[in-house]
């Protein structure tokens, strides 16, 4: 099969040098493409040689429709307003878009839905194949266990990480909701302060953790009557996010235009 041509958006930036490390490391693939804002750092040098791979052969751009040029697919780990004006663009042109952005409001993932149409997308809050277990994991807990089992889910991140919960956080608090069958928005719990009472019977509450250089640790807690369960992930290489977002550009580019998840990518989907 061809190799797929990859266009990385933020190719100057931490994740998108990740990304394209992953993207020179697997065979089927080839970057074509990198892309960053205007005044950015990296514009005008080699995406490859920033990323310590070895020269790409092309220059990092702000200039949108040179970046475009040949690309089967997008990486896209940036911002929400910045992802959703690249969804429509993969939507008109037909092209792959894997999305690994965070940080959307929900009237923000309902355009995101909307726009992309044509597209083929895999989106998801955390593109690591062991978050998308533990999600499965999660789903298949709340089920099993009653209502009387109460729900946390507690993350940590670095210092410079700017929305919270982290979308990996939602994703695990959407498995759970799922699994009992609920609306995570009316149940979700983000913060506690000051005489709250008692815990309500169904609630999904959510803690976050912000200091130092943490990449990603994640939990939920499953308190019952006299035990706890605990199931977690600790992220130790941000490269794991690349390296699922590479198989999930190979895995969607034979499946039909719409909306997919990593759980689609990696057969968790129950």
């Amino acid at each position: 099969m061809a190799e797929m041509k990859l266009l990385v958006i933020g190719a100057g930036g931490r994740m998108g040098r990740m990304l394209v490390k992953a993207v020179d490391a697997e065979p089927q693939t080839r970057l074509s493409g990198a892309l960053e804002r205007a005044g950015a750092p990296g514009l005008g040098q080699d995406p490859g040689t920033l990323a310590g791979v070895g020269a790409a052969g092309l220059a990092i751009t702000d200039d949108l429709e040179t970046a475009l040029v040949g690309a089967d697919g997008i990486l896209d780990f940036t911002a929400p307003e910045a992802t959703l004006a690249m969804a429509r663009i993969a939507g008109e042109r037909g092209l792959v878009h894997i999305i690994g952005t965070t940080g959307f409001t929900p009237d923000q993932f309902a355009a995101l839905r909307e726009v992309s149409r044509g597209a083929r997308v895999v989106q998801s809050g955390n593109m690591s194949l062991g978050v998308n277990l533990l999600a499965s994991l999660v789903r298949r807990a709340a089920r099993s266990l009653g209502a009387d089992w109460d729900i946390e889910v507690l993350e940590m991140h670095h210092r410079m990480k700017v929305d919270a919960p982290s979308g990996t956080a939602l994703l695990l608090g959407e498995a759970a909701a799922s699994g009992r069958g609920i609306d995570l928005g009316a149940h979700s719990v983000r913060s506690r302060d000051g005489q709250t009472g008692a815990r309500p019977v169904g609630d999904i509450g959510f803690a976050t953790l912000r200091g130092g250089t943490v990449i990603g640790d994640h939990s939920v807690i499953f308190a019952g009557e006299g035990e706890r369960i605990e199931l977690a992930h600790r992220a130790e290489d941000r490269g794991l996010f690349a390296r699922g977002a590479i198989r999930a550009a190979l895995w969607v580019r034979d499946q039909p235009p719409g909306y997919y998840t990593m759980s689609d990518v990696l057969g968790l989907a129950d």
